[in-house]
């Protein structure tokens, strides 16, 4: 290690020896798909009893209420399980912000369930990357900061939410409240299985597009009818044309139909856009509303949207950039090379620069295959990633600014 004062020396050594194998090993061992509302619940109690080690008062907040839209073109309530949040030292002159998440893409009756150690000495698991291992250093880290001299002048909020891999629906007004005033931020994605971290993102938003015609015999009387179906194909041609530099359009179902010898009078187009940029997004969002009406008007169908760009982009910014510069020599003193480059996925870390918080959203650990049952981490990742979160925090305090 270079150039560490003895102070962080003593913080990264407590960080490192934090017992973050033995958590991972019995969060993994519960399943917290998005939607296992039961498995959430138990999740987020395992999570409110680990961090009940740090002060500061713990809640878990009810969720926000989400609509969706069904096959059949109707809006229905969505269930979320409760947030985490951790609130220490509000009065503190330096406040951060660490976001992380409690679910997982596998559902409760997914083979996945169990975690194995691969014989290259990785740890496969559903959520042992994805970002189980992120919240255990994140805890590490914070436990480590809390021992020693600095911690008075730090105050800090946590959120842990529940619906982080379905568009954090549910989460995102108490995210933008806890980011607010913050002077910076770190999530615990995971980073790539070299250490490479996520620098600029693109956005990301889910849209579906009911479709209402009017039935009406297929043989005896088909010019009556106003055929939902062609009127949703339609849209998706034309959605997939407003593709362009800094937008990538994916028209990526059809619900609807009838039998064969009815007009179809319902459907539902769901439509992913993928904009570089706000100017791109606001692109979009032009698209769709021009393809809305002219198909609406050519067909005489009702088109009705429900949707929104839930994850703005996130560029690199004079912040950010400065806050990464900060990781990167963190990394530099506990002789990890730290690099970023810029990528198509999204997370919370965008909602939280949206709100013009620098942050660094892949403080986790190492690992790879994420979203698939051969998901896995490194588990040297534990004590490198939680040095390099501790470090990093207390140079943040030592500053007062990122």
């Amino acid at each position: 290690m270079n150039g560490l004062t003895s102070a962080e020396s003593a913080v990264v050594e407590r960080a490192r020896a934090a017992p973050m194998l033995a958590q991972l090993e019995a969060w993994v061992a519960v399943n917290s798909g998005t939607r296992n509302i039961a498995g959430l619940a138990r999740m987020a109690q395992l999570l409110a009893d680990a961090f009940s080690a740090l002060p500061g008062g713990i809640a878990l907040i009810k969720p926000d209420p989400v609509e969706a839209v069904a096959a059949d073109g109707r809006l229905s309530p969505i269930e979320h399980g409760r947030h985490l949040l951790l609130t220490v030292r509000p009065q503190a002159s330096i406040q951060l912000l660490f976001a992380g998440h409690m679910d997982t893409v596998y559902p409760a009756d997914h083979p996945f369930q169990k975690m194995r150690v691969r014989e290259d000495g990785a740890l496969n698991g559903p959520g042992a990357a994805d970002m189980k291992g992120g919240l255990a250093v994140m805890l590490a880290a914070l436990s480590a900061i809390e021992s020693s001299g600095f911690a008075g002048r730090l105050g800090y909020q946590v959120v842990i939410n529940s619906d982080e891999e379905t568009g954090s629906l549910s989460s995102a007004p108490l995210i933008a409240r806890a980011a607010r005033g913050k002077l910076a931020a770190f999530a615990y994605e995971p980073a790539l299985a070299d250490g490479t971290l996520a620098g600029a993102r693109g956005g990301t938003g889910n849209f579906s597009l009911a479709v209402t015609g009017r039935s009406a015999h297929a043989g005896r009387n088909p010019q009556d009818g106003r055929n939902a179906l062609v009127a949703a194909a339609e849209l998706a041609l034309r959605l997939a044309d407003a593709a362009s530099d800094g937008l990538t359009v994916n028209p990526a179902r059809i619900e609807g139909g009838s039998p064969n010898n009815v007009v179809p009078d319902n459907a539902v187009l769901r439509v992913n856009f993928r904009p570089a940029s706000a100017e791109a997004a606001a692109r979009a969002r032009d698209a769709l509303d021009e393809a809305s009406t002219q198909v609406a008007r050519r067909h005489d169908v009702q088109v009705r949207t429900h949707g929104s760009f839930n994850r703005p982009p996130k560029p690199i910014d004079p912040g950010a950039e400065r806050l990464f510069g900060l990781v990167r020599d963190a990394g530099e003193s506990l002789g990890l090379p730290i690099g970023w480059r810029d990528t198509g996925g999204v997370c919370d870390g965008n909602n939280i620069a949206a709100c013009g918080v620098p942050v660094v959203d892949t403080m986790g650990v190492r690992g790879g295959a994420i979203h698939s049952p051969e998901e896995f981490m490194l588990p040297d990742s534990l004590g490198e990633r939680a040095a390099l979160s501790a470090l990093s925090i207390l140079r943040l305090v030592e500053r007062g600014t990122a």
